[in-house]
């Protein structure tokens, strides 16, 4: 959780712990909202899966109401990954 964390601050240019407490509220609902609303659980031991994370969550964290293709792709293939096998992404 803190690279993630340490990652997403890189992405969005913050280099203080002022904003600690949202940005970690937002990964946690991120991971929560994929977890139970999209049924996918990420691997934070798999790189893209850490990738995919920090993008969604910068992606909420601006506050963005249409998600943008690239993520929407991922998503995609998320779901097709699940389709194939029943385990973990």
């Amino acid at each position: 959780m803190d690279e993630v964390l340490e990652l997403l601050k890189l992405k969005l240019g913050i280099s203080t712990s002022k904003r600690d407490i949202i940005l970690k509220n937002t990964i946690e609902s991120v991971k929560v909202e994929l977890k139970e609303m999209q049924g996918i659980e990420l691997d934070l031991d798999n790189e893209s899966h850490i990738a995919f994370l920090i993008d969604y969550a910068e992606f909420r964290y601006k506050g963005g109401e249409d998600i943008p293709r690239h993520l929407k792709w991922r998503l995609n293939n998320f779901y097709i990954k699940a389709g194939v096998k029943n385990e973990k992404i």
